[in-house]
């Protein structure tokens, strides 16, 4: 392979998995403005009850799954480590976020949101991966 094949490839992982990361941010922020926006959450820095979070985990849920699938749909090769790096990048955020938001007010909710947001990091983006190679193969032998 040349060079400047190979540099495309990088090129295309790169654009592949910083477009699924960036799906999930902006559908996550944009899903959590209308909702604010719509009074169904609270103002921004008050304390939102239990089953909000819950709402809040299961749109994050959807949309890990839908970041994870287009990192893996756009990439040149290897779908699933595509989207095991979308998953992978969800993972080490998350643990961040858990950590920092650990001791901080309660505008930041529950303990179990924040490990819930860290426990489906990689369980989200193995199905996007996955949804994407059950197409491919489905794909494949549909031309046979």
């Amino acid at each position: 392979m040349s060079e400047t094949r190979a540099a495309r490839r990088v090129l295309r992982s790169i654009v592949a998995v910083l477009a699924g990361v960036l799906a999930i941010i902006v559908l996550s922020i944009g899903t959590d403005m209308a909702l604010h926006a719509s009074g169904i959450y609270p103002p921004w820095g008050q304390r939102m009850a239990d089953s909000l979070f819950v709402l809040a985990t299961a749109y994050r849920t959807v949309y890990a799954v839908i970041g994870s699938y287009i990192a893996a749909r756009l990439a040149p090769d290897r779908p699933m480590r595509h989207a095991l790096l979308i998953g992978l990048v969800g993972l080490v955020l998350s643990l961040v976020g858990a950590v920092l938001t650990r001791n901080e007010g309660p505008e930041f909710g529950p303990r179990w949101y924040s490990l819930a947001i860290v426990a489906i990091a990689m369980p989200c983006a193995w199905a996007g991966g996955k949804l994407r190679v059950m197409q491919l193969h489905g794909f494949a032998d549909s031309r046979q």
